[in-house]
């Protein structure tokens, strides 16, 4: 299942400060950010529903996102 969040992800070094969390909840699935994009998109591909975990990490962890429908 494909997962769309926005976020307020702004800067690769963002991203960096973020890989650890995603690749430990994202096992065997695969994600991506789009920067360029005005919601600075996260794509999460995973085969488990992981949208409350990643809210709350991204919460805990001081960035914002919320799942888009």
């Amino acid at each position: 299942m494909i997962y769309v969040f926005k976020t307020f992800v702004e800067t690769k070094n963002d991203v960096r400060k973020l890989s650890r969390f995603l690749n430990d909840v994202v096992l065997n699935g695969k994600w991506n950010f789009d920067l360029e994009d005005c919601d600075r998109i996260l794509r999460i591909d995973s085969r488990t529903d992981i949208v409350e975990t990643i809210i709350k990490g991204f919460n805990n962890r001081g960035y914002g996102c919320e799942e888009l429908t």
